[in-house]
């Protein structure tokens, strides 16, 4: 560990503050911050300078929602927590939450282990999980009341995929009354898995098997309704609710009137839901097969609604449910039947910038920029403000940003192990330069300088919204 960094210049963003100041790291945390030029900041003394003249220094990302290696449709995403936690710090990116899985017939706790063992040694950023309850049995609703006082505090629930992830309502409500109990928040894949498997076996009975018919059939009425079952069933439990990759405005409206009631009802986003859409997946010669995930691309007419509850509020996060599979050999095990593609993106790296464009773009401000990508995840999921901003005390999780560099996004550049970009050719504005995680360098001037194993697991307390 270096001793003192100190990072001059620079316009530091929080999701509170804008100030031009000088950050003191010491010891893989943030010491101190003074107003740039002042005598408290040229008392500041380091073994190392970096200069922001110009740039933004910002918390590094948080990105909740990611899964590496993660199996799936009898293939695995192919980042591993090695290459995945190199790419997101490319990214701007210094924390994700992936997701253990539990699979039927087994408990929580032998999940847990088996994504612990994949990811200890491997990152190169900070990393927790989120639990995947995919059996719940009273074996299961013990183990939660374990898992949230070890920091695993978030229990993720499927009203899709029947026969793989799907709960049903009665299960999923004993899961909500026991979070209700144990502290614990249930994020939720609002989808109803069972109406869509009948759209999808009619579709592929009118001989209709491309890409497109993917997004077709998983209706966003069928999202809607989910959403609003999940927030009902969430109410009858007591509990908090969070909603997952939230797509369409129907499904918005469900979260905002929830709110409107005082619920503590939670949205996420991510950035294939406001950057693409059906259009995506109905390129030709198979193409589209690239843009297929669940929920799935909306006309463009949802992305208004979308980027107006970021701003309102009414969605607090933006994540990326980063889960890639390649274009050759992945995606093409769909080829005649849509429902066979693995659903997933690649997007980790992106995240970051393709927020920053949005505020280029007149979408966000740059504080909610910072607050929807670092902070808003880290309090939502027990890590703030260790996580997610530039304070005293703070992990020294830090980056500098350059908001004028121009970048074209590619496969050929980015850093997933994934042979596309769902952003191909797309022109952005703003651009990681340098990457501090815990006060060391990930990232030195567009230079990987980071390390597997670097990166530790980090527990997590409960929701601090709800605090």
């Amino acid at each position: 560990m270096t001793g003192r960094t100190v990072i001059r210049g620079g316009l530091v963003i929080t999701a509170s503050d804008e100030i031009h100041a000088d950050v003191l790291i010491e010891d893989g945390r943030i010491a101190a911050l003074a107003a740039s030029g002042t005598p408290a900041a040229e008392a500041f003394t380091a073994e190392r300078t970096i200069d922001a003249t110009g740039k933004y220094v910002i918390p590094g990302g948080v990105d909740a929602h990611t899964h590496m290696e993660l199996p799936f449709g009898g293939t695995f995403a192919s980042d591993t927590f090695e290459t995945g936690t190199r790419a997101a710090a490319w990214g701007g990116t210094t924390t994700i939450v992936d997701f253990a899985v539990q699979s039927v017939g087994h408990g929580l706790r032998e999940g847990l282990d088996a994504w612990h063992a994949k990811a200890e040694g491997n990152c190169a950023i900070d990393y927790g999980f989120h639990m995947i309850v995919s059996d719940v049995n009273q074996e299961t609703l013990k183990e939660m009341d374990l898992l949230v006082e070890e920091g695993v505090t978030s229990f993720k629930q499927f009203m899709a995929y029947p026969g793989v992830f799907y709960s049903d309502d009665g299960q999923i409500l004993r899961a909500m009354q026991r979070s209700a109990e144990n502290g614990g928040l249930i994020m939720m894949h609002a989808e109803n898995g069972i109406a869509i498997d009948v759209l999808v076996e009619q579709a592929l009975a009118r001989g209709e098997t491309d890409p497109r018919y993917h997004g077709e059939v998983r209706k966003a009425l069928l999202e809607a309704e989910a959403t609003h079952r999940a927030i009902k069933l969430a109410q009858v439990a007591g509990a908090p609710l969070y909603v997952v990759h939230v797509s369409a405005m129907e499904a918005v409206a469900e979260l905002a009137r929830a709110r409107d009631e005082g619920l503590p009802v939670f949205g996420e986003t991510c950035p294939q839901y406001l950057f693409l859409s059906t259009g995506n997946l109905a390129e030709p010669d198979f193409e589209g097969s690239k843009y297929v995930c669940s929920t799935p691309l909306r006309p463009k007419e949802h992305q208004a609604k979308l980027w107006q509850g970021l701003r309102t509020n009414d969605l607090q996060v933006v994540s990326t449910d980063h889960c890639p599979f390649c274009f050759v050999g992945q995606k093409e095990l769909g080829r005649g039947d849509f429902s066979k593609i693995p659903n997933g993106l690649p997007g980790v790296e992106n995240r970051m910038d393709l927020l920053h464009q949005a505020v280029v773009d007149g979408h966000i401000s740059r504080r909610r920029w910072i607050e929807i990508a670092c902070a808003s995840p880290a309090r939502m999921f027990g890590m703030y403000p260790k996580k997610g901003t530039i304070t005293p005390g703070a992990d020294a999780d830090v980056v500098i940003y350059d908001p004028h560099a121009e970048q074209v996004v590619s496969a050929e550049t980015h850093h997933m192990n994934v042979d596309y970009s769902a952003y191909e050719g797309k022109r952005l504005t703003g651009r990681v330069e340098t990457v501090l995680s815990r006060g060391e360098l990930v990232i030195t001037e567009r230079e990987y300088t980071g390390h597997a194993g670097h990166g530790v697991y980090t527990p997590r307390s409960t929701c601090q919204y709800l605090n």
